[in-house]
């Protein structure tokens, strides 16, 4: 069987014919800005990217011993007065002998083919468009120095638009980017990495500097614990440790901890609405050697859409516990998109085959992608079809209401004694009419739970409706006045009801001229 191209450069081999040689190959300055700026337009995704760095540094300090599975911190301090952002954490710090080299590395992470969330050594660029400076400091365990990185970010912009500059991406950082040591000072840790923005510019939102923004990003984004306040947070937790891949970390913003976003209860339109007990769906891999992913879901009374502002709104993807996308990464799965608004999840990747892509906006598209959307179709269409339930039970009881308000009117207006006979024969048909179509909803398959308390409604208004007055009888109104006078008022008032398109408005006229004009006594008109 011949070779393929592939199986050539998998075994060392290179692709047949003549080979390039690595001479003739540049790599040009504008990689630079497509790694960087060109990649990170939404200011916030340097929170992200900075994050899973330190996140992936605090595991590793784990597995050495240098840090308790519950020790690792990660300090995020944003000041807008001073224009400055740091992100700094406690894992395993590079020392100066590698530092330097992985600072100014571009696409050539050792950590890809392992567990880390980070694989293609580009996320530490992110800040470089969103500041005049970018510093990345250092000090590993054991060190009393501080080495130091220190990106002018404004000479990269200036060399990148200078056509005079024709150097390669080496020339360039080597043109912008310098090191320096120093003694460590008393404020600072024994162990730590930072990185630093200076001089971010002002931007139009300026969410790059506002802490309440970055904190309800990164409490969705970040792979940050749940709240106290969320009852199923233990059991969820418990579940995913079960998993390889799976870690938290303590992320505070200007001191403040970050922690997801649920509660047990969600806002929707006004109303809150109360989850039930996560579901779990566990994904095999495609070839069936591993768990591929692990997905819970949070049922509610699916009531309409969640507001963007309760930060949980939509099926998350993770992985390493942190999020892929946003809220609508798998909303193609619905019978309706409209749907994935109405719910709330995760789904927690484990299988290294399923790779974000480089926004990390999406994974890549390749099997194992396709077997995960498969998997995930039965439980996502499940909610589909619960939406869809709920929302015709909803507007099944809403059509209840309807009609029972509109015999409730009737029945007010047949007992103010103001209609003539016609009118008044009218009305009780109507509200006869009214009262069948209130039983046969009643009795709809969708209304089961709530049938006894609709047949109760029901059974008061046939009662009120059989009792309902008649001309002449006790406490009508007219009764005091001369038979020509009554024919009189009551010809006026239905009129008054047959011209008004408000019959509430109309019976309130009514009720004011029969207190004014009827009330004190006979009408001399």
């Amino acid at each position: 069987m011949s070779t393929t191209v592939v199986d050539r450069v998998q075994k060392g081999e290179g692709a047949p014919g003549t080979p390039v040689a690595s001479r003739d190959v540049r790599v040009g300055k504008d990689v630079l800005e497509l790694l960087s700026t060109a990649m990170y337009v939404e200011p916030l995704v340097i929170y992200r990217e900075y994050i899973q760095n330190a996140a992936d540094s605090i595991d590793e300090a784990r597995r050495s011993g240098l840090l308790g599975r519950a020790d690792g911190v990660v300090e995020v301090a944003v000041d807008p007065q001073g224009r400055s952002v740091r992100v700094r954490d406690n894992g395993a710090a590079p020392g100066r002998k590698h530092f330097v080299e992985r600072m100014t590395a571009l696409g050539g992470s050792a950590k890809r083919g392992t567990a880390a969330r980070g694989f293609r050594g580009v996320g530490r660029l992110a800040g470089l468009g969103h500041a005049q400076e970018l510093v990345f400091r250092s000090r590993a365990e054991g060190e009393a120095q501080v080495c130091e990185v220190r990106w002018d970010c404004r000479a990269l912009k200036a060399a990148l638009a200078n056509p005079d500059f024709q150097g390669g991406v080496s020339e360039l950082v080597a043109l912008v980017a310098t090191v320096r040591d120093r003694p460590a000072t008393a404020e600072e840790p024994a162990r730590f990495f930072e990185v630093e923005l200076l001089k971010v510019p002002r931007g139009r939102s300026d969410k790059l500097l506002g802490s309440e923004d970055v904190a309800d990003y990164l409490a969705q984004v970040a792979p940050v614990p749940f709240h106290t306040d969320f009852s199923f947070g233990p059991m969820i937790t418990e579940r995913l440790r079960e998993y390889p891949g799976f870690s938290e970390v303590a992320v505070s913003v200007n001191g403040a901890p970050v922690n997801k976003p649920h509660r047990d209860t969600v806002d929707i339109r006004g109303r809150p609405s109360r989850f039930e007990a996560p579901v779990f769906v566990e994904v095999p891999s495609q070839d069936g050697t591993c768990i591929a992913a692990l997905a819970w879901f949070l049922h509610h009374g699916y009531e309409g859409a969640l507001s963007a502002s309760t930060l949980v709104k939509g099926i998350r993807l993770r992985v390493g516990n942190l999020q892929v996308g946003d809220g609508s990464a798998l909303e193609s799965l619905y019978t309706e998109t409209r749907f994935n608004s109405w719910s709330v999840g995760e789904v927690h990747v484990f299988d290294q085959r399923l790779a974000p892509n480089g926004r990390r906006d999406q994974f890549e598209h390749n099997a194992h992608y396709g077997n995960l959307l498969n998997q995930l179709l039965p439980a996502v269409r499940d909610i589909s079809t619960r939406c869809r339930t709920y929302s015709a039970r909803r507007s099944k009881l809403r059509e209840c209401e309807l009609v029972a308000n509109g015999i409730r009117e009737r029945l007010e207006v047949m007992g103010q004694g103001g209609l003539d006979e016609d009118a008044l024969s009218q009305s009780a048909a109507a509200v006869e009419a009214g009262l069948r179509r209130l039983e046969t909803l009643t009795s709809a398959p969708l209304l089961s739970d709530a049938r006894a308390e609709l047949e109760k409604m029901a059974a008061n208004l046939r009662q009120a409706a059989e009792g309902a007055s008649r001309p002449g009888a006790a406490g009508d109104p007219l009764a005091h006045l001369p038979s020509q006078d009554q024919a009189f008022y009551r010809r006026m008032f239905t009129l008054i009801y047959a011209h008004s398109a408000n019959r509430s408005a109309a019976k309130a006229l009514v009720d004011r001229v029969i207190q004014r004009e009827i009330g004190a006594g006979p009408s001399s008109a």
